[in-house]
């Protein structure tokens, strides 16, 4: 299959289906061949913009279509788990936009029928191509940053305000399977805590989410996601013992690495102590190093990604492993926020 025309079909092209046509389209060696959506406006602008491709209101019109063979799923969280088990039923391969599903059942239960079915499933975590994030995960892997301590992360904006799920949902999932490339592992437990102003009839559609994570490794990561917040922010802070990390997706300079910390000296004498330290602390303010990145577009990087795991029926670095264990992560903390904010262990089924 490497050298011939990959067609694919997208169900749903609201809010950031449009993004990925026309990634999607840019492409060599794939035709994306239709668009379903159920809003006559969406199929209109496909229809405008691309009018090489067709435009149907069933999906099912997708799935029957021999000639589709990969499937790009970009419509609300809720509907993922259904519709891409359809896809994955109708023996086509499936590209599905962060959360993989709502439930790490159901999420687990996708993961196992593409392994059973053959077929490929990736999950749109984009920020795991970006060349910034994909360079901090080279400088932690060589140990440049020496032991890590912690990692905090903001992701606030004044909107979109979204009523069906609520900040976590919407904004963490990137954070999340951040944090968890980054350390290469999955958090143990976490706990959460929010804010719900905008939308105080509705359950659990909370505006502010603070997440704290605890990874096995005994890092901790804090994530704080808005859509209520008076500033666009977008950053990941990575500190170890021997330099730290600033990750601003907003910046031109994504990446900031400040070669400073803190040792432990020489320990006090027990008159001296009083109300300080114990030990004595030494400050090393070394350079600032702002490396120059070539950053592509992620989704582009994330659509070659998946056309090339297609052809060649290779393993996706985003497949359905990565997006149970983002559920599983959320899904937990909806219930520490149900619990009061109480610490929850995350437990994550094995998925074949």
């Amino acid at each position: 299959m490497t050298d011939s025309i990959l067609h694919i079909g997208m169900i749903g092209c609201g809010y950031w289906g449009p993004n990925l046509l026309r990634n999607f389209a840019q492409q060599d060696g794939v035709r994306v061949k239709t668009v379903a959506d159920r809003v006559a406006e969406r199929r209109a602008f496909v229809t405008k913009g691309y009018p090489t491709v067709a435009t149907v209101e069933d999906h099912q019109e997708i799935l029957k279509d021999p000639e589709i063979t990969a499937v790009i799923v970009a419509t609300p969280a809720a509907t993922h788990y259904a519709l891409t088990k359809e896809v994955l039923e109708a023996g086509k391969d499936a590209f599905v936009e962060k959360p993989l599903a709502m439930k790490t059942e159901e999420a687990v239960e996708l993961t196992r029928l593409a392994a059973e079915r053959g077929r490929i499933l990736m999950v749109g975590h984009t920020f795991l191509f970006n060349e910034a994030v994909r360079d901090l995960k080279r400088r932690i892997d060589a140990g440049e940053l020496g032991k890590l301590y912690y990692l905090y992360s903001q992701r606030l904006n004044l909107g979109i305000v979204r009523g069906d799920i609520n900040a976590a949902w919407n904004l963490a999932p990137h954070d999340v399977s951040i944090g968890n490339y980054l350390l290469g592992e999955t958090p143990a437990r976490v706990s959460a805590s929010s804010v719900q102003a905008l939308q105080p009839e509705a359950p659990r559609l909370d505006d502010v989410v603070f997440l704290t994570l605890t990874y096995p490794s005994g890092v901790v990561m804090h994530c704080h996601v808005s859509w209520l917040d008076p500033r666009k922010s977008r950053t990941m802070t990575v500190v170890g013992d021997k330099k730290m990390i600033i990750y601003d997706d907003v910046a031109q300079d994504k990446l900031q690495i400040f070669d400073k910390g803190i040792t432990r000296g020489e320990r006090v004498p027990e008159e001296q102590a009083t109300d300080f330290a114990r030990f004595k602390m030494i400050t090393r303010a070394g350079d600032l190093l702002v490396p120059n990145l070539r950053v592509p577009e992620p989704l582009q990087v994330e659509a070659k990604h998946f056309i090339a795991c297609v052809k060649e029926r290779k393993t996706p670095l985003t497949d359905g492993h990565n997006g149970v264990a983002v559920t599983a992560v959320l899904e937990a903390a909806d219930l520490s926020l149900a619990r009061g904010g109480a610490p929850v262990d995350i437990q994550i089924p094995a998925a074949g």
